[in-house]
């Protein structure tokens, strides 16, 4: 929180004590809340079946599934118990949904989609863009006008079927040639129209589901030294240089018996390193050896980017290479030694786990969040850098990160006697992030004047990075490039004036920390007023940034320190949570954090870790290696796990960013020598 004004400590507040003073729900006609106390900390979860385990370091482990099979109860079962993702394996090929021309048939994908919702489990989108199972009216289209049109057509009328239902898409399949070329394949799409057709293929896919993650998949790309692979490295970098909308590249993995190659986790890294995310698409390895599925699984799990693991079938007799029994399960849906081996590999065990006390999660729910935390923390990493034009800075503040591009970005408010400015500096790792150049980015169309407490994330409907801020108002600024510190526009708001609901109930405080995040239908806008209150606007992704409507206070505490400042709102990755942290000044004037969650931005929050002696994140359970250089934990952001709108966090291993000050800090509250340090949980079940 960044308004000008005095908090220096809080010694008169009322104590927060060990219990939970506000259950954050939202305010429906009773207007009431209702007190939940905090969940017990979980033990060491281990987890018996694929997904759960997968789940566990926010990964996904997946499934094709044939809607004809779902029939089989024995399939069923095994497809219910062990996987998150499911992909239908032949139902969303263009054969099946437009047989004929503009006559589309989604009825076996339904299905699958039906099954696959009533079982908590997530859908990737197989494919849009092949050339093969495609119907012989595609094959002999010879115009350009016509297929381009053709292709636009069917990408958005299926996809616009299964809008917020599908995690990620294969856009574009197979396009790349066998052998030493590096070029695309002769296909229907690339003779009539040439090697532009996956750029139009992935620009319209933007178009009509902004929130799904767009990949483009593909076969024998897993050698990084094969030319295949090189040639689709080279398209991917591309598209991310050009602002080309790719988010995930697809490595099918269909292995003899040697598995993957040695260089593999090579090949992930560095696709990711542009900025995309990686995923294990088709996978199954001739006669299953518990090695080959070991050191795949093993290279995924050592690329944070590798987002999940999809095997291409469920037993060896449902496989498409069933003579080569190449599954984790046998024709009679046991258990084969490749099954153990990979639940391994993903951190699992095969011993079932220990009843544990009340209160601690199941294996079944252990994507969700621990109930109490633990962090260490690193010195402070990040002061201030006043220049000629920017004299007397005291404090750095407020900070918002993204990883992109390798690349951290950060952006915080600057505090001094004379106001506030925004500053921006980027860095690889964090250990360059003292040394890396401060740019004022009033000297961008941002302007002078009053601005604060940034949030900066990426709007893919758009293509456009969003730097959001107060100025008195809830303001924010766009640029195509965030490593451009004078691309900024010039401020907007977007209210007209303060909303009324706040008018009333703000009394002496002040409206600050506004905060922004989407989910695949709306656009939620929170912000707080110093006095209690936790508010929430709403508008649809297609109207962002315009109207924001519907005010309402999304949680009130009457202890107005309780429910302070400073809140956060992220979504948990491959999961139905999402994740409240407020700031709060607490019984000894020093600042810390409580959390909730609930299962949508605009649903009723539960409490999680929000007590002083179960807090999210306070002095008491910090521990500072290289000395106790603060006893605040205050205002900062999580590092996400991606970088746009959807503000997805990992699951565990949780990193924030944050402003700690020097104990003996004293005076006026804009003086203060506030610096940044990185906390890092030291009790992820992962």
């Amino acid at each position: 929180m960044s308004w000008l004004h005095q908090f220096p400590t809080r010694r008169n507040a009322r104590p927060l004590g060990g219990t939970v003073l506000l259950v954050a729900t939202a305010l429906l006609a009773t207007g009431t809340a209702t007190a939940v106390p905090a969940a017990e900390p979980a033990a060491d979860v281990r987890a018996t079946t694929l997904g759960a385990q997968a789940a566990q370091s926010g990964r996904y482990f997946g499934t094709a599934v044939a809607a004809g099979k779902l029939g089989d109860t024995a399939y069923a079962n095994i497809l219910n118990r062990e996987f998150n993702m499911v992909t239908p394996e032949n139902e969303l090929k263009w054969d099946t949904t437009e047989r004929s021309r503009g006559s589309f048939d989604f009825a076996p994908a339904d299905r699958i989609a039906s099954h696959a919702a009533s079982h908590g489990q997530r859908l990737r989108g197989h494919t849009l863009v092949w050339h093969s199972q495609l119907p012989g009216w595609v094959s002999s289209i010879t115009d350009a006008n016509t297929l381009r049109s053709v292709m636009n057509n069917h990408i958005t009328t299926v996809m616009n079927h299964y809008k917020g239902k599908i995690h990620s898409w294969d856009v574009v399949n197979e396009a790349f040639a066998d052998g030493g070329s590096g070029t695309h394949r002769a296909s229907v799409f690339q003779n009539v129209l040439g090697d532009g057709f996956i750029e139009q293929a992935f620009r319209t896919a933007r178009t009509a589901d902004p929130a799904a993650k767009l990949c483009y998949n593909d076969y024998n790309i897993e050698n990084w030294s094969a030319a295949k692979t090189q040639g689709v490295y080279r398209m991917v970098r591309d598209f991310k240089a050009r602002g080309v909308p790719i988010d995930c590249v697809g490595f099918q993995a269909h292995f003899g018996t040697g598995g993957p190659p040695s260089n593999f986790q090579t090949t992930l890294s560095s696709f990711a390193a542009l900025g995309v995310d990686v995923q294990i698409t088709e996978l199954d390895i001739a006669q299953a050896p518990s090695a080959a599925y070991t050191n795949t699984v093993r290279a995924c799990m050592n690329v944070s980017r590798c987002t999940g693991i999809t095997v291409w079938g469920i037993r060896d007799s449902d496989s498409w290479r069933s003579g080569e029994n190449p599954l984790l399960f046998d024709g009679n849906g046991n258990k084969k030694a490749a099954f153990q081996a990979t639940l391994t590999a993903l951190g699992g065990s095969s011993a079932t786990v220990a009843a544990r006390t009340a209160g601690t999660r199941s294996a079944a729910s252990a994507a969700a969040l621990p109930g109490s935390f633990s962090w260490s923390s690193s010195g402070s990493l990040i002061a201030p850098k006043p220049d000629s034009a920017h004299p007397g800075i005291a404090g750095i503040k407020d900070p918002s990160v993204v990883h992109y591009n390798g690349r951290y970005h950060v952006f915080a408010s600057t505090a001094s006697a004379s106001g506030y400015n925004l500053v921006y500096l980027n860095f690889t790792d964090w250990s360059q992030a003292g040394s890396a150049t401060h740019h004022y980015l009033d000297r961008s169309a941002i302007g002078t004047g009053y601005r604060a407490a940034p949030q900066v994330f990426y709007y893919a409907p758009q293509r456009l990075w969003y730097l959001v801020y107060q100025t008195g108002n809830a303001s924010f600024s766009t640029n195509p490039d965030i490593s451009d510190p004078n691309g900024w526009s010039a401020p907007r708001h977007f209210y007209s004036a303060m909303p009324d609901i706040i008018r009333q109930n703000i009394g002496n405080g002040y409206w600050v920390d506004m905060w922004v995040i989407c989910d695949s239908s709306n656009c939620y806008l929170f912000s707080s007023d110093d006095n209690g209150h936790l508010y929430r606007s709403q508008t649809t992704v297609g109207q962002f940034p315009g109207g924001f409507t519907n005010t309402v206070i999304a949680a009130q505490d009457s202890n107005r320190y309780a429910l302070f400042e400073a809140a956060n709102v992220y979504k948990v990755q491959d999961s139905n949570q999402y994740l409240l942290l407020v700031e709060a000044i607490g019984s000894d004037g020093k600042r810390w954090f409580r959390s909730w969650t609930a299962n949508s931005p605009g649903g009723s929050w539960t409490a999680l870790a929000a007590s002083e002696s179960n807090p999210f994140a306070r002095a008491n359970n910090v521990t500072f290696p290289a000395g106790a250089w603060t006893r605040d934990i205050s205002h900062g952001e999580m590092i996400r796990a991606g970088y746009d709108q959807t503000l997805t966090i990992p699951g565990c291993r949780l990193q924030y960013l944050y402003q700690g000050l020097d104990p003996g800090a004293t005076g006026d509250y804009n003086t203060l020598p506030w610096r940044l340090g990185l906390l890092t949980q030291t009790n992820s079940p992962c």
